[in-house]
């Protein structure tokens, strides 16, 4: 079982349900299809390497991670972090502060809301 978060790219939304939308619209375009490969662009990469410094992917991060490794999830503009369910808590609560660090937006589509 894991924990689904979502972090991109792109003007901040207004509200938790204009950031919903460009999750879902983001989701179909860069990470449903396995057919296109698209390179994280270089805010996602740093995002990615600061958070697996701190959470490894390759278990040594306490098996944080429901899919390592972390980059493969990532295309484009976005990444989907899937998280196994026991450290759902303490990931989500950590990973809004780097993204805001990059300039990224954090959104969490269990709850649909957004990460601040």
């Amino acid at each position: 079982m894991s924990y689904e978060l979502a972090v991109w790219y792109s003007e901040y939304p207004l509200d938790d349900d204009q950031a919903g939308t460009a999750y879902d619209e983001l989701y179909a375009r860069y990470l449903e299809s396995d057919d296109v490969v698209i390179s994280p662009v270089p805010r996602i990469d740093a995002y990615i390497e600061a958070l697996t410094t701190r959470y490894p992917d390759d278990g040594a991060g306490g098996n944080v991670w429901a899919s390592p490794p972390v980059i493969d999830e990532a295309s484009g503009p976005v990444v989907c972090l899937l998280v196994t369910y026991g450290k759902a808590e303490e990931v989500s609560e950590y990973a809004a502060t780097p993204a805001r660090e990059h300039g990224l937006l954090c959104y969490d589509p269990q709850v649909e809301r957004l990460r601040l």
